[in-house]
């Protein structure tokens, strides 16, 4: 059903997430993943007093090493994938042979795509891209991406705590342990929800593969002594 807006009153724009639900699971897990393995590989070396103490602070400062890594590394994709497109557009702009920009264009589409974009449509977007008045000289960083290299900083991080926090409550390393990857899979069920639902693969069948996932890996570790 179409909404008529009166007259003066602009459509509010729409504004798209810094990070889709793609990026935020990704960086969850990706922190749990980081957390479980790091708290495994520990395990061995942290006997004697205080060993809760250690796992987490060695878990939490693992994953904002791992964290700020990561967020610096977004800028880094963000920029080249940001020069990569202005670059595009710029050689568009500049040709003056019409199929010559059209192929241009085509050689940057997506494999799975390209089947489906017809010559007509790339030289609508040749056009507008000719008739552009100007191009900015070359990719900077904007607010947004700040942003959205703290939410990944912030997400990588927050993975820690629900694999490491056993550690400071349950005074039993052996039980804080077994506490740390129940909570794990938990979680790692949770976002397999997420991503299924956002895919639509199916919730509970994405969940369960996120947990074999995340067995798979707790075996893996177990078996190299964590």
């Amino acid at each position: 059903m179409s909404t008529i807006m009166p007259a003066g009153h602009a459509q509010p724009e729409r504004r798209e997430p810094v990070l889709n639900t793609v990026d935020r699971v990704c960086e969850i897990c990706f922190g749990l993943f980081m957390a479980l393995t790091f708290v495994g590989a520990v395990k061995a070396v942290t006997a004697g007093a205080d060993e809760g103490n250690k796992m987490f602070f060695a878990a939490l400062g693992c994953n904002l090493a791992w964290g700020l890594a990561d967020a610096v590394m977004y800028l880094v994709r963000t920029l080249v994938d940001r020069g990569q497109r202005l670059k595009l557009a710029q050689t568009i702009k500049r040709e003056q042979d019409p199929a010559v920009a059209v192929r241009a264009l085509r050689d940057a589409l997506p494999e799975n795509l390209e089947p489906l974009v017809e010559d007509a449509d790339l030289e609508r977007i040749r056009a507008r891209l000719a008739a552009a008045a100007t191009l900015p000289p070359r990719a900077n960083f904007v607010l947004d991406d700040f942003v959205g290299a703290l939410g990944i900083f912030i997400l990588v991080v927050l993975g820690t705590f629900p694999v490491a926090v056993p550690f400071l409550v349950v005074k039993d390393v052996t039980t804080a342990l077994i506490a740390s990857r129940v909570l794990t899979l938990a979680m790692l069920f949770i976002a397999g929800i997420a991503l299924g639902r956002y895919t639509g693969a199916g919730a509970m069948k994405a969940g369960i593969a996120m947990i074999a996932v995340g067995i798979l890996l707790t075996m893996a570790i177990i078996k190299l002594g964590g």
